[in-house]
């Protein structure tokens, strides 16, 4: 079992930010993100990580995010976007890791959009846990209604419901500060099973816009539905960003 340390260099972290040295095989934007996060015992994040991974903390806690958001524009790099395609809503279950080499990124629990075509992309040749769901976005004014349904097999789950509006003026997250830990991702890691190979890939984009939350509902069952048990407060920090443009480099194998 590896833990992680706040002390990892800030250095580390702001390197992260620089263009990846890869080409860009991607580009999409991420809309409206509502980061909703939760502290929790490292030891149980380290029981789930692949080889080469460690948990990330800060003041001695691993944390869990919730992220609903939309993905627009979703294309390859010689491509344009493709209608019915490049356009759709996404939910996801993160965490927050490190690697051997001292680089800080995510590590995703689960990702459910309603796209049958992207998620099979996704999960064969990203092997990121990708799933089915049905999900409806409605904006009623400033307030923005997400409504989530897991695909199970033989039949939809109970709805996720989340509703928020994001207030305040906007400000990038402080280095050193809990929001730049949790905002401030520009690293994903993924495991191949088949070949037993941890796979690192880069995501460049200008730090978050971020904004305050009125939170009007929110629902944790994508915690059960990771296996993971459900918190019993309510989340420590609340986030959210009306949206950056994405670049994305391609998944290679970790030396």
């Amino acid at each position: 079992m590896q833990l992680g340390s706040d002390i990892l260099p800030i250095q580390n972290r702001l390197a992260e930010r620089d263009l990846p040295k890869l080409p860009t095989i991607m580009y999409q934007r991420w809309e409206e993100l509502l980061f909703l996060h939760w502290a929790f015992d490292p030891r149980i994040i380290a029981k789930v990580l692949p080889p080469g991974l460690r948990v990330d903390t800060f003041d001695g806690m691993a944390w869990i995010g919730i992220v609903p958001f939309s993905m627009r524009n979703v294309r390859p790099r010689f491509l344009p976007p493709v209608p019915g395609l490049s356009n759709f809503p996404e939910l996801n279950l993160r965490t927050y890791v490190v690697d051997k080499h001292g680089r800080p990124g995510v590590w995703f629990y689960s990702l459910d959009t309603p796209k049958r075509l992207p998620n099979w992309i996704a999960r064969t040749f990203f092997h990121l846990n990708y799933r089915l769901a049905r999900i409806q976005i409605e904006d009623k004014g400033s307030l923005r209604s997400y409504r989530s349904e897991l695909w199970m097999g033989t039949d939809w789950d109970t709805p996720q419901e989340y509703e928020w509006k994001r207030v305040g003026e906007t400000f990038n997250a402080e280095p050193g500060s809990l929001d730049f830990f949790l905002a401030e991702r520009y690293r994903l890691f993924a495991y191949n099973k088949k070949k037993t190979q941890l796979m690192s890939g880069q995501v460049h984009h200008e730090p978050y816009p971020l904004q305050q939350v009125n939170l009007e509902c929110y629902s944790k069952r994508l915690f059960a539905l990771n296996g993971l048990s459900k918190p019993g407060n309510s989340p420590v920090s609340l986030l959210a960003s009306a949206g950056v443009d994405i670049q994305i480099s391609p998944m290679i194998g970790v030396d």
